[in-house]
C-alpha cells in the first residue's frame, strides 16, 4: 500500500510539472503573438552624388545706369513744349523740350545782317584802296593815304570776322531752343510743364536721362577675398550673375569690369563693378540686387542635399539607409555648400542613400520605409560659397 501511494504521489507531481510547464510555455507564446514587431518609420532618401561643384562669391550690390544726364536749358526763355511722355524711352537726338525760338532766331537776323553790312563796308574799302594804289603808282596820290586806307580795310576785315563769330554764337543760341536726348535711354519724371520760363543752367533740370542697356552693378567683396579675384580676373573674362531675393532666380547674367584700386579700411571690403546687356531691363537703376561670381569649380566632388547633413553633439553626421532597410549613423566632414547642396569631403560615396526627411523619428539600427524625394539622384546646378 505504501509503495501504491509514492508511486500516485509522484505521478501527480511531474503531472503538475508538466502542467506548469506547458502553462509557462503558453503563456510565452500568447505573449509573442500579442506584441506585434516595430513599424517601420517613413523616410526620405536622397541618392549620393559624384559631381563637378561650381565655387562661388556672393556679394550685395547696387544697379547704377552707364550714363545718367540731368537735361537742363542751355538758354533762358519760355518752354513751348515737351513732345515726351515722363518715364519714356527716347533715342539719341530725339526732340525732349523746345524754348520758344523767336527772341534768338532775331538775334540771328540782326548777326546775320550787321555782317552783311560790314561786308559791304570791306568791299567799298578795297575799291578805296585799289584806286589809291593805282593813283600811288602814278604819282598822284601820297603812300600815307594809301596806307590810312589800308588800314580801313583791315579793320574792316577784322569786324566781319567778329560779325561772323556773332552769328555762330546766335545760331548756337536758337539750335539751344531745341532740347534733344544727349543718348538713348528713360526718361525721369519732368519738373517742368510748357509755359514756365526756364533760366539757362537752371536747377533742377528738366528731367534727367538714364541709359539702362548697358547699365552697371556695383558691389563689394570682403578684402580677404582680393587676392583670390585678381587671379581669376587675370586668368580672362569673370561671368557675373545678379540674383533675386531667393538666391536663387537669376536676373541676369554679365561679366567683370573693373576692380577699385584699394581696399575701403573702414569696411574692410573691395568694390568692383559689371557691365550687363540688360536688354530686357531686368536691371533698374537704383535697385538692389544680389551678385554671384564664379572663381572655380571642385571635381568630382561628393555631394548631398543640405537636410542629409545633421548636427549632433559630437559634430556632423548623416543617417545612410543600407540594403537591409536599415538606417546607420556616419560621421561626416563637409565642405562649401551652396543652391541646397552640401559637399562631403569624408564619410559617404557616391551611390549611397541618405535621409533628407524624417530624421527625427529614427535613430541608429532602427527599420525605415525609404521614398525616394522628389528630383534625387540628380545632380543640382547649385553653386558653392567660395569658402568653408
Amino acid at each position: 500500500m505504501r509503495s501504491r501511494g509514492i508511486v500516485l504521489l509522484t505521478t501527480l507531481l511531474l503531472l503538475g510539472g508538466g502542467y506548469g510547464i506547458w502553462r509557462n510555455h503558453a503563456e510565452a507564446r500568447a505573449a509573442t503573438q500579442s506584441t506585434p514587431p516595430a513599424p517601420k518609420v517613413p523616410v526620405t532618401v536622397a541618392t549620393v552624388q559624384k559631381t563637378d561643384f561650381p565655387l562661388y562669391l556672393y556679394g550685395l550690390g547696387t544697379v547704377t545706369p552707364l550714363n545718367s544726364v540731368s537735361i537742363s536749358s542751355r538758354v533762358a526763355g519760355v518752354v513751348n513744349q515737351v513732345p515726351v511722355d515722363q518715364g519714356q524711352m527716347v533715342k539719341q537726338g530725339d526732340l525732349l523740350a523746345e524754348i520758344d525760338p523767336r527772341p534768338y532766331q532775331a538775334a540771328l537776323d540782326q548777326a546775320k545782317a550787321k555782317e552783311a553790312q560790314d561786308e559791304a563796308t570791306l568791299k567799298n574799302a578795297q575799291v578805296v584802296l585799289n584806286r589809291l594804289s593805282t593813283l600811288l603808282k602814278k604819282t598822284f596820290e601820297t603812300q600815307q593815304d594809301v596806307d590810312n586806307q589800308q588800314a580801313v580795310v583791315t579793320t574792316a576785315a577784322a569786324t566781319i570776322e567778329g560779325d561772323k563769330a556773332a552769328v555762330e554764337a546766335a545760331q548756337l543760341n536758337l539750335d539751344f531752343t531745341k532740347i534733344t536726348a544727349p543718348l538713348t535711354g528713360k526718361t525721369s519724371f519732368r519738373t517742368i510743364d510748357p509755359g514756365n520760363i526756364v533760366q539757362a543752367g537752371q536747377s533742377p533740370g528738366l528731367f534727367t536721362v538714364v541709359q539702362l542697356q548697358p547699365i552697371y552693378v556695383s558691389f563689394t567683396q570682403p578684402q580677404d577675398e582680393v587676392s583670390t579675384i585678381n587671379k581669376v580676373f587675370a586668368a580672362g573674362p569673370v561671368a557675373i550673375d545678379t540674383l533675386g531675393a531667393d538666391m536663387k532666380t537669376v536676373l541676369a547674367s554679365g561679366r567683370l569690369e573693373a576692380i577699385q584700386n584699394a581696399v575701403d579700411q573702414a569696411s574692410g571690403t573691395i568694390s568692383l563693378k559689371a557691365t550687363f546687356t540688360n536688354q530686357d531691363n531686368a536691371l533698374w537703376p537704383g535697385l538692389s540686387v544680389n551678385t554671384r561670381i564664379r572663381i572655380g569649380t571642385m571635381a568630382g566632388a561628393i555631394v548631398v542635399p543640405d537636410e542629409a547633413v545633421q548636427h549632433g553633439p559630437d559634430g556632423l553626421f548623416a543617417y545612410v539607409v543600407g540594403d537591409d532597410a536599415k538606417v546607420r549613423r556616419q560621421t561626416v566632414k563637409t565642405g562649401p555648400s551652396d543652391g541646397g547642396e552640401t559637399v562631403v569631403t569624408d564619410g559617404l560615396a557616391a551611390g549611397q542613400r541618405v535621409v533628407v526627411a524624417g530624421q527625427y523619428r529614427v535613430v541608429d539600427g532602427a527599420s525605415v520605409d525609404a521614398s525616394t524625394a522628389p528630383g534625387a539622384g540628380q545632380a543640382q546646378s547649385g553653386a558653392a560659397g567660395g569658402a568653408s
